[in-house]
């Protein structure tokens, strides 16, 4: 599956085989367990994502909610996108996975794995708890500004 057309995250979800609907959930439940008051779990762009709700955000360059976290899977791997690392924290994320022992196979937000195991979730939470919905907010306006 590259992009789903599921509408709901129970849907995505089922779609999964089962390994992957493992691996997903465990990662899902890293997130949620961490995830600040005020983002919204949804399906954006076929994949789990969790953003900021428009009503707060205020308008968006493409007219939807702000991404802050997106958990898909892709034909060969699975995909973290962790938006709150893009930019000044992406070196100092990239060191402190690295200390883990583990392998790092990361784009500018997106960390690539295969399974939970391949994630130091310890790492994972931190950075999905790292910024409330009014700090994520403001460093998004910030850098657009």
């Amino acid at each position: 599956m590259v992009q789903s057309k599921a509408e709901t995250v129970e849907e995505y979800l089922a779609e999964l085989p089962e390994e992957r609907r493992a691996t997903v959930s465990a990662v899902r439940d890293v997130i949620l367990a961490n995830l600040p008051e005020g983002y919204d779990e949804g399906i954006q762009w076929g994949m789990i994502t969790y953003s900021v709700p428009l009503e707060v955000s205020g308008k968006t360059y493409n007219g939807q909610p702000l991404a802050y976290v997106s958990l898909a899977s892709q034909k060969n791997y699975l995909s973290l996108y962790l938006m709150g690392v893009y930019g000044e924290r992406e070196q100092e994320f990239r060191v402190e996975f690295e200390a883990t022992g583990r392998k790092l196979d990361m784009g500018k937000s997106c960390v690539r794995f295969k399974r939970a195991d391949d994630l130091p979730l310890d790492l994972i939470g931190r950075e999905v708890a790292r910024h409330s919905v009014a700090d994520y907010v403001a460093k998004v306006q910030a850098a657009r500004s």
